[in-house]
């Protein structure tokens, strides 16, 4: 992902790569955090959403569903999983979103 973000930002800056500018100083001059990191926000936003509404909700019911098991070849990389990893990264716990 960082790749085309950088792609991205040098095609609007009108940077080549023959111009050999470090990619810290494009990103720098944008003043842009990694999409990463909004990527990680907007999800946390959306768990924030869920978490609020009402116990009845489906959209609230469906978070304490079974996932079941994985096919073979596949990552068990679930909703959940992400989130509780961004938690831990932004060094928040469930009860303060």
């Amino acid at each position: 992902m960082h790749t085309t973000e950088m792609r991205m930002l040098r095609w609007a800056g009108e940077v080549t790569l023959a111009d050999k500018v470090k990619n810290k100083y494009i990103s720098g001059s944008f003043k842009m955090s990694p999409i990463e990191e909004k990527l990680s926000e907007a999800c946390l936003r959306r768990y924030g959403r869920v978490k609020r509404r009402p116990e009845n909700n489906m959209t609230r019911q469906v978070l304490s569903l079974d996932t079941g098991t994985k096919k073979r070849g596949s990552s068990f990389l679930t909703w959940m999983s992400v989130i509780n990893k961004d938690l831990k990264e932004a060094q928040l716990d469930a009860l303060t979103i």
